[in-house]
């Protein structure tokens, strides 16, 4: 499937079924399962590490805890980083979620950090 109609197809899911993503019992590692993975391997991310990369080496490192979600790297590099945040949290209104991964990105010296619920993304 080309990655605009993955993409479209995943934005008509959500609006489908919006008001179930949004109830607060729909969580994080839903949202990243379910939505944000599948837009970044339509994006061309291996997000699955298909390439067999070694670990420092990946596209797309998942994070443990207390870490951003996702790390994007380059040529092992990392260059930008995304935090995830379930539907139900309102990312624009809510302080905490953009001043933790701005602090993510601090610490690690990075120029860009995203935060998202799939319904919105935000450069933090």
């Amino acid at each position: 499937m080309p990655a605009t109609d993955a993409v479209v197809a995943l934005v008509e899911r959500f609006r489908q079924h919006h008001v179930a993503y949004k109830h607060n019992t729909y969580n994080e590692e839903q949202v990243r399962t379910d939505f944000l993975s599948p837009l970044f391997k339509a994006m061309g991310w291996d997000v699955d590490n298909k390439q067999w990369y070694s670990p420092r080496c990946r596209e797309v490192v998942g994070e443990a805890t207390k870490s951003p979600d996702y790390s994007f790297r380059i040529g092992g590099v990392r260059k930008f980083i995304l935090e995830a945040k379930k539907p139900s949290i309102n990312i624009k209104k809510d302080v905490s979620p953009p001043y933790l991964v701005r602090r993510y990105a601090w610490s690690a010296k990075l120029p860009l950090s995203i935060l998202s619920d799939f319904e919105e993304f935000a450069d933090a």
